[in-house]
């Protein structure tokens, strides 16, 4: 079997120590023969990286690198270039004073490696200056890859001051792009947001960028019909082993938990970094969540708690997936970016189509939705995983009473900041444990009579369930909270009834529970069956 690359961002060394290696070279060739200067946006641990050191060792001009891939046959003829690469991801940001400073000696170690003397203590100008040099010394275009630019801003999305102090530096620093166009043979960017162009891009406004252009969608990842391809034998090992004899389809299995991801909403891509992981460690987990803590991401959510209540089955335009705005934050846009959502399908239309987005696979439902309930509840990780299997179990046993009571405990913990005075939040938190959970959960099923806010299927059992909304007054008695309870939980019955909302799965064979919870706050929670269903 060959070697699996897990962490290897090195072209040269996968080729050369005979590492799986999966051929990107066309997309390569295509962008080399078009226009001058790209722009991608893939979420982390993508393989940005291995792109880009795959360009710069094509510029290399060591054709015989390339034996047995794509563009070795092609007409290509493998001019070598002088390759300028940055890594923003090195360079440190705690402010932006550290950041001039790091971009300052970044530049003057390339400047030293070439020989040069350029004497200049601002970033821009030194270069500016070393692509000149270059172009002058090699007689070539000066190849500019430029990776994870975005590192500097999004490390500091919680305190605006340190991000925006940031972006200017680095605006400046990359706005010299432009003006050196006459001396570039290719320029390549990469991030995991876009910036508005008023934000940094105003000043390199010649990038072409790629990131939505369907020819390119599966430029980074792994492809859905290359898996077995280049790694059936890691497949056909590992059915052969103890702890995965049991399942009956072990390829389904794997795409489950680390495909999904779509920029197309065509051609679906494995996240490389969790599959790699999977077959390194020989078991189903979150690796790529785990790798790196999104935790931005969920105090973002924090800080606007209804912007969560979106997420599912969400629908944006193209212009605002392929933007961000450093004052105006929009969660949506950024978990795209950041390969929690992906695109699930696009919509026909003209201009800025619509896209449905969705959760790719199990590693990012399960390990995302836990943290979100983790820091929505501030019950810590083991409080919330004691209560995720509790619920399992009560729904297994059909004790809805339990369910309730699980349920009472998670929202009595959420604070009351975080709290949000509608009937959706309820039933988001509770679409979200589900899921976690890995049950057949579905939102708002349409229906002859309308739409049931969830069903559950699971066994021989389906859960049919209504979730009522009463705004009450904190002052309220407990003969008048049982009022407006009893007013929810019969307004939800007779819903589900006259609606025929149980109709769809009469004829499944399974036991059918129609429950509905009505909700006067945070730990006001009851529940109640439809007359003649026991428990």
């Amino acid at each position: 079997m060959k070697k699996l690359p897990l962490g290897i961002q090195n072209f040269r060394e996968i080729i050369r120590e005979d590492y799986i290696y999966i051929d990107k070279t066309k997309y390569v060739y295509d962008l080399l023969n078009s226009v001058k200067s790209y722009f991608l946006s893939r979420p982390r641990r993508f393989g940005k990286s291995l792109l880009l050191d795959t360009i710069g060792e094509v510029f290399s001009g060591d054709r015989e690198l390339f034996k047995g891939l794509w563009i070795y046959d092609s007409d290509y003829a493998f001019p070598k270039h002088p390759v300028l690469r940055l890594d923003m991801s090195n360079i440190a940001n705690k402010t932006p004073e550290i950041l001039e400073r790091e971009l300052t000696d970044e530049m003057l170690k390339h400047i030293g490696s070439e020989g040069f003397k350029i004497n200049s203590d601002i970033p821009s100008n030194l270069f500016k200056n070393l692509i000149e040099s270059l172009y002058k010394k090699y007689g070539q275009g000066v190849v500019v890859l430029i990776d994870e630019y975005d590192k500097p801003i999004l490390d500091h999305l919680l305190d605006i001051d340190t991000a925006e102090a940031n972006r200017m530096v680095v605006k400046s620093f990359y706005g010299i792009l432009k003006s050196m166009d006459p001396f570039l043979r290719l320029t390549f960017v990469t991030g995991v947001t876009k910036f508005t162009k008023t934000s940094i891009f105003s000043e390199m406004n010649n990038l072409l960028d790629i990131t939505l252009t369907r020819e390119y969608a599966n430029i980074c990842g792994i492809p859905v019909d290359e898996l077995d391809e280049f790694f059936h034998e890691h497949i056909e090992h590992l059915a052969g082993m103890e702890d995965f004899r049991e399942i009956d389809d072990l390829r389904g299995e794997i795409l489950d938990w680390y495909d999904g991801y779509s920029w197309d909403g065509k051609t679906r891509v494995l996240n490389p970094f969790g599959l790699l992981s999977f077959f390194m460690q020989k078991r189903f987990e979150s690796f790529w969540y785990a790798s790196g803590s999104p935790k931005f991401l969920v105090d973002l959510l924090k800080t606007k708690p209804a912007s969560f209540l979106l997420l599912h089955d969400l629908m944006l335009r193209e212009s605002a997936l392929d933007s961000f705005d450093i004052r105006r934050i929009g969660a949506p846009s950024l978990l795209f970016q950041t390969g929690y959502l992906t695109v699930k399908e696009i919509m026909p239309g003209t201009g800025s189509r619509p896209y449905r987005l969705g959760i790719p696979n199990r590693e990012v439902r399960e390990a995302f939705n836990i943290n979100i309930i983790a820091e929505f509840t501030e019950s810590g990780g083991d409080a919330t995983e004691s209560a995720y299997l509790g619920l399992k179990e009560a729904l297994q046993a059909s004790d809805l009473g339990r369910v309730r009571d699980i349920l009472k405990s998670l929202f009595a913990s959420i604070p009351y900041q975080l709290h949000v005075d509608a009937e959706a939040y309820y039933h988001s938190i509770f679409y979200a444990i589900m899921n976690l959970l890995g049950f057949d959960i579905a939102a708002e099923v349409s229906v002859s009579g309308g739409r049931i806010d969830a069903t559950l299927e699971m066994g021989d059992k389906v859960y049919v369930m209504e979730f009522k909304y009463r705004r009450c007054p904190p002052e309220a008695s407990p003969e008048e909270k049982r009022a407006l309870f009893d007013k929810a939980l019969e307004e939800g019955l007779k819903q589900v009834a006259e609606n025929g909302y149980a109709d769809k799965y009469a004829g499944s064979g399974k036991d059918i529970v129609q429950a509905v919870f009505a909700f006067l706050g945070r730990d006001d929670i009851e529940m109640r069956i439809a007359a003649g269903q026991g428990l």
